[in-house]
């Protein structure tokens, strides 16, 4: 091979990789997480005064706090409280600068061993494996954590964490980080029908043009839309809680009764270990009903018209070619809720940049996991609103950079398809050809308005 033709095929494969992962070759950089106030973690304006007051004494002290084994922590788990995981830029929100499952495992965890995935300064994760040893379908949450090493841990209990080497090394382990919550109970008083009615139209045939599809989840009794989580696989806010308390910090409530591993040693105490009190007089609720008064009751972000060098004209320009390169089809930047029982949430904007479908994202993004109807390379249109103060981006937090992020969501079977092999095209893939088609300044732009957000 001579000079010219090793010099082309380098130059080639540079390309390539700047196309999946880089932004060596562009002008524009991401302008980082907006400073400033946080603009979220607030109660949605309007809340009667017994709503407002369930907000500030239930729910922020129960999502912020701590559990001991007492409380039901364990025997496995991935942190000890709701508020360390979700937490940036406010209570309620997702992966701070520095991640609370390293910082705290000495104490939270000791005699465990941090995962390797698990940095310092990187998100806070969870993680699944995708098969089981038999190799059939696996999917499910393997916490990183036991309590064998506590101080208030059961005499007897000796439980060990998963080999997450070996499982890594046989390419088994794929990763999940916190969603924030903020506008959550908007997002839950959206109607099916003003869901699958945004997902079905199609003003001028853009969506078709475009490639891009998707599809609702539902939940397989009553066909209703499930709309929380990377797989949009949950149904309700109080679902997403319940599910929370027993996956994520092992303590069975009255939606999950049943302790995950049923080890006698470590599996002490009586189920559900979280419940509502039913003594006379008695006004206590579930840790799970607070958590989701919490969630239900926190008000949308709230966007910004300009910030540090950013100029309005830039942010509103930027807003404009977010439309118009066809970020908007899938990131639908308004969905109205229907009426609620809850005033404050009854035939209210909800800001949220996304048609809570499902959508293909092709075999760079893909997990290997299925949720619902929701298979290995889909997942439901992540939410914009508060992406300015976001940190980490995608569904397993690989990157801190929305250039990153943006390019992720390009997968070029034309291009890669004989070099991978059972290559799955993403339903992006035209848009994000737009936005490379843009002038460095014009891309400046859209990436200073997603930081407005």
């Amino acid at each position: 091979m001579n000079v010219v033709k090793i010099f082309k095929v380098t130059r080639e494969w540079t390309c390539l990789a700047a196309l999946l992962t880089a932004t060596c070759c562009f002008a524009q950089s991401d302008p980082g997480p907006r400073g400033g106030a946080a603009g979220a973690g607030a109660a949605i304006g309007g809340l009667t005064p017994g709503e407002f007051d369930f907000f500030n004494n239930h729910g922020i002290p129960q999502f912020a706090q701590v559990e001991a084994v007492a409380d039901g922590l364990g025997p496995r788990f991935n942190l000890d409280s709701c508020g360390g995981c979700h937490i940036q830029p406010a209570l309620g929100g997702t992966s701070p600068a520095v991640n609370p499952q390293l910082a705290r495992a000495l104490t939270m965890a000791p005699g465990n061993t941090v995962p390797s995935f698990i940095t310092s300064s990187g998100p806070v994760r969870e993680a699944r494996f995708i098969r089981h040893a038999d190799g059939s379908p696996d999917g499910g949450v393997h916490d990183l954590f036991t309590i064998a090493g506590r101080a208030d841990k059961p005499a007897a209990c000796t439980i060990q964490q998963p080999d997450f080497d070996a499982q890594q090394a046989n390419h088994n382990v794929i990763f999940r980080i916190p969603t924030p919550t903020f506008g959550a109970g908007l997002i839950e008083a959206i109607t099916d029908k003003a869901i699958r009615s945004n997902l079905a139209s199609d003003p001028g045939g853009a969506k078709a043009s475009l490639g891009i599809r998707g599809h609702v989840n539902t939940n397989g009794n009553d066909g209703t839309v499930t709309r929380f989580g990377w797989k949009a696989q949950n149904k309700s806010l109080l679902i997403f809680s319940g599910e929370a308390y027993n996956v994520e910090m092992g303590v069975t409530n009255e939606n999950f009764q049943n302790e995950r591993e049923e080890n006698p040693q470590c599996a002490t105490t009586a189920t559900p270990e979280s419940h509502s009190g039913f003594n006379v007089g008695s006004t206590d609720v579930a840790d799970i009903v607070a958590f989701m008064g919490f969630m239900k009751f926190l008000d949308q972000p709230t966007p910004v018209s300009s910030y540090g060098n950013v100029s309005m004209s830039s942010i509103t320009n930027g807003r404009g070619l977010f439309v118009s390169t066809g970020c908007a089809l899938c990131h639908t930047p308004t969905l109205t809720t229907g009426s609620s029982s809850t005033v404050a949430l009854s035939n209210k904007p909800a800001n949220l940049f996304s048609d809570l479908a499902l959508h293909h994202m092709g075999s760079n993004l893909a997990d290997g996991v299925t949720q619902g109807s929701a298979g290995s390379d889909e997942f439901r249109t992540a939410p914009l609103w508060g992406l300015g103060q976001r940190l980490f981006f995608l569904h397993d937090g690989r990157t801190s950079d929305l250039l990153h992020a943006i390019n992720a969501h390009s997968t070029d079977c034309g291009l890669l398809g004989g070099l991978l092999g059972g290559c799955v095209q993403s339903e992006a893939q035209q848009v994000i050809q737009r936005f490379h088609a843009l002038t460095p300044s014009q891309k400046q732009d859209l990436l200073n308005f997603l930081r407005s957000l």
